[in-house]
């Protein structure tokens, strides 16, 4: 018993580190039509940039001075290389970002070289742990999760009450209609490769003292959070919670019957199913955010 709950709480954990990288995916896609398979990079950038600003600031200064940070360039992803595609398709886009991923990959090799990071426990200590029916949950477990209901709760709230939200769900119900109405696309555009690199980062910071830091974390993340925006709903941001908790309860119970090393092909044997038995997800009825509200 105790065993089967400690599963849970690490397939929960890890679940909702993959449902904040689809909800990247999905505000993407649903606004822009773009695959950004870079969005693992944000995670990875979120982390080690919030390592480096710690050495000289207090925790939540550097946490969010990489969240703005990254999202800064993910701004400058967006207007740098993806708005000067004149003409342009779902492949070309998704070959430019994995090319940007590499990119972002290898500077941060460069800037910060192979060795491994991370934030110190925002709470406690590794040793801290609760203990609940005699599974142990880490201080930093409560805070990633509560960091996923957040960042759910404050993107609700933004689609359906800010003007940016709702100018954001015209350019995902209809781009033209949205232009001729005076919105300018091209900068909902920016805000969304934004908004979603501020997600990655965050997702980077709570999830670093557990996880660690390193250079190439970003395409195993990327990988699992596409399949999981994939099971849960192409263009569907809240839908990508559902299928990132999807995807690490399955990793997560996975290592109970098979060897751990092939844990991380869980989420490719995930994604194939979807494609398979559903193409659109697991909600296709709510495919945009422009039907979250």
């Amino acid at each position: 018993m105790s065993q089967a709950l400690q599963y849970a709480f690490s397939g929960v954990t890890m679940g909702a580190i993959y449902a904040v990288v689809a909800i990247g995916f999905n505000l993407v896609y649903s606004t822009t039509g773009i695959l950004n398979f870079a969005q693992g990079e944000f995670v990875m950038l979120g982390g080690m940039i919030a390592v480096t600003y710690s050495r000289f600031m207090p925790l939540p200064v550097a946490i969010a001075a990489a969240v703005a940070t990254t999202a800064a360039v993910a701004a400058l992803i967006e207007a740098g290389f993806i708005r000067r595609l004149k003409r342009h398709t779902l492949l070309h886009m998704i070959i430019v970002t994995i090319g940007l991923s590499i990119v972002i990959r290898e500077a941060a090799l460069l800037i910060w070289d192979e060795k491994v990071r991370s934030l110190p426990f925002f709470t406690g200590t590794e040793s801290s742990s609760v203990r609940v029916f005699g599974a142990a949950i880490s201080p930093q477990t409560l805070w990633v999760l509560g960091t996923v209901f957040a960042i759910v709760a404050v993107l609700h709230v933004f689609f359906r009450f800010s003007l940016k939200g709702k100018a954001m769900r015209a350019c995902s119900a209809n781009p033209q209609a949205a232009m001729l109405c005076g919105i300018n696309t091209s900068n909902m555009r920016t805000l969304t490769f934004a908004v979603s690199g501020a997600l990655g980062a965050l997702a980077g910071c709570v999830i670093s003292p557990m996880t660690m830091s390193q250079y190439d974390m970003g395409t195993s993340l990327a990988i699992k959070g596409f399949a999981a925006a994939m099971l849960g709903g192409l263009g569907n941001p809240m839908a990508g919670v559902a299928g990132g908790l999807i995807v690490g309860l399955a990793e997560a119970f996975s290592v109970s019957v098979l060897p751990a090393a092939y844990k991380d092909a869980v989420a490719f044997a995930l994604l194939l199913c979807a494609l398979f038995v559903k193409p659109h997800g697991l909600f296709p009825e709510r495919g945009s955010i422009a039907r979250e509200a």
